[in-house]
């Protein structure tokens, strides 16, 4: 079993920051792949950020140069920082971790989500 708790959500005005955390805890060797993910209502569930175990990170255009995403191996935990918050940038976030266990099985856990929510 893999569990993972996410925190850092809020409400924020237009142009601030956020920065979301995500740790993984349970039995695991190791963890392959890291990501954040959002989905805003009425809309489909969409990659934001992610980041590989031999650091390869992705972006969606849309976040860019404004938001950045990183991990603590030691805990485990995975963050995004997000700054220049935009409306559109107002969802519900959520982590994904993807584990190997010491059976060599892969295992894709997801966390429980966060809002974050931009507006004046």
């Amino acid at each position: 079993q893999v569990q993972l708790v996410e925190s850092g959500g809020g409400l924020v005005q237009p142009g601030g920051s956020l920065r979301l955390s995500c740790a993984a805890s349970g039995s695991f060797s190791g963890i392959n792949f890291m990501g954040w993910y959002r989905q805003a209502p009425g809309k489909q569930r969409e990659s934001v950020a992610t980041i590989t175990r031999d650091g390869t990170l992705t972006y969606a255009d849309s976040v860019k140069g404004r938001f950045t995403i990183s991990r603590d191996n030691a805990k485990s935990t995975v963050y995004l920082q997000m700054n220049s918050l935009k409306p559109e940038d107002t969802a519900v976030y959520y982590c994904n971790i993807r584990t190997t266990n010491y059976r060599g099985y892969a295992r894709s856990s997801w966390g429980q989500g966060t809002q974050v929510t931009v507006s004046s």
